[in-house]
């Protein structure tokens, strides 16, 4: 890898606003490092919602991610003084490897923070990327409990943090992704009326407003959050970021319990353009592997956010929209859990806990009475026996079709063999079933 020069790249002087004028600037700064991402036109997913729906594929980065951009930027931008005392960075894969990739290129140590449910192909490919130039530091059960010890890491050493998503400088970054889509659809000989982007701390969706505001104000951003980890709606609602309770982390690349304060208050002036919708983690898996299987694109959860908005949001027919896959570090170790989200929420999976009498004839009843013909058991376990004339199962049924829910729950209420079906998102079922 070349070494780069670290340098001042100049923008407005206003820093509580981002402006065309300085996504160019960055655009002229990082391009000869990070070459423009491909713009792919899907016929799929145009003849499905009746829109002409391109791709811009981020996850073909040099670090699969658009985070390099911000990352890359944010470093560029340091003074001599600050890059020589060296950089800090907290992030759940992506942002990490945009900063490890800098890091070496310009010849400034890193420390990276990352949580511990941070994936292992990300974490070996932080340490490929950054080599001898980081410190991979993993910590904490989620992003922001590494991000807090980043920064009292950064604090103790003097060090500058590069934020992920709350600073200008990433800001800036990220929405070159905007310039770039604009650029080559204008080689199209098409306009963009619709930017769909995924939603975490809020950065790129900051960056791609801010510079379609002022090169494409008609265009319309339409801003996905994982329905578990909204943390931007809530900002939006409650007039400032607020901190979940809890948050499910699956979503990992935009799963944060708050909104970042700089992307808040660009969003918040931006409302009129901007439309935040929430998709289910099932259904971000569904999408996740439709890509895979049409298109050959593998995404991780948060790069296919924005595909899965499509579902939930009500576009003119025949507009151009473009969906950013905003990334494609995914351990293949995770499509286990990725094909049983999809199941649940497709409504094909389904859980029950069956009170077998312990007599003879039992199972073959269940199997001939209550399954239908296209169910099968995909997980049959004795949990424990009550007493000596009943036993307690944990069955797992996949169904053909989502409509044969309700024979099947008829036929259980018929038969003398007790069944109670586990429904997603109570305790029991995180109890028995998630664990």
């Amino acid at each position: 890898m070349n070494s780069a020069t670290v340098h001042q790249v100049p923008t407005s002087c206003d820093h509580h606003e981002v402006h065309a004028a300085d996504i160019q600037a960055a655009q002229a700064a990082i391009s000869t490092v990070i070459e423009p991402s491909p713009l792919q036109y899907c016929p799929r997913l145009s003849q499905q919602h009746g829109l002409e729906v391109y791709l811009k594929r981020e996850d073909l980065q040099d670090v699969r991610s658009y985070k390099i951009r911000g990352a890359y930027f944010n470093i560029a931008s340091l003074s001599a003084e600050q890059a020589s005392a060296g950089v800090v960075a907290a992030s759940a894969g992506n942002h990490a490897q945009g900063v490890a990739y800098a890091c070496r290129a310009m010849n400034i140590q890193g420390t990276i923070f990352v949580p511990k449910p941070t994936p292992k192909q990300k974490r070996d490919r932080i340490r490929v990327h950054g080599g001898d130039a980081i410190e991979l530091v993993v910590t904490g059960n989620t992003f922001d409990e590494a991000a807090e010890a980043a920064r009292e890491y950064a604090l103790s050493r003097g060090a500058t943090i590069i934020e992920p998503f709350d600073a200008r400088e990433t800001v800036i970054g990220q929405g070159t992704v905007a310039a770039e889509v604009l650029t080559q659809l204008t080689g199209l000989g098409r306009r963009l009326d619709h930017m769909i982007v995924p939603i975490g701390g809020g950065g790129l969706a900051a960056g791609v407003i801010s510079y379609l505001a002022d090169m494409s104000p008609r265009t319309s951003v339409v801003g996905v959050e994982p329905a578990h980890a909204a943390s931007m709606a809530l900002a939006l609602a409650k007039g400032g970021p607020v901190t979940l309770d809890s948050i499910d982390p699956f979503v990992d690349g935009a799963a944060v319990k708050r909104a970042g304060q700089f992307p808040y208050e660009i969003l918040e002036r931006n409302q009129s353009r901007l439309h935040l919708i929430a998709s289910e983690e099932g259904e971000v898996c569904t999408e996740m592997l439709a890509l895979y299987q049409n298109e050959g694109i593998i995404a991780e959860p948060a790069g296919a956010l924005s595909v899965a908005g499509l579902n939930s949001v009500n576009l003119e027919p025949g507009s151009t929209v473009v969906c950013v896959i905003s990334g494609g570090n995914n351990d293949v170790l995770r499509y286990a859990e990725v094909m049983e989200r999809s199941l649940v929420h497709r409504g094909l999976k389904h859980y029950f806990l069956v009170n077998f009498p312990q007599e003879p004839g039992q199972l073959r009843s269940f199997l001939t009475d209550i399954l239908g013909e296209d169910d099968d058991i995909v997980l049959f376990e004795y949990l424990k026996k009550n007493n000596r004339e009943t036993g307690v199962a944990l069955v797992g049924l996949e169904l053909s079709r989502a409509s044969d829910l309700d024979p099947l729950l008829e036929r259980m209420e018929g038969s003398p063999i007790e069944c109670r079906r586990l429904l997603p998102g109570t305790q029991e079922y995180e109890f028995i079933v998630a664990n």
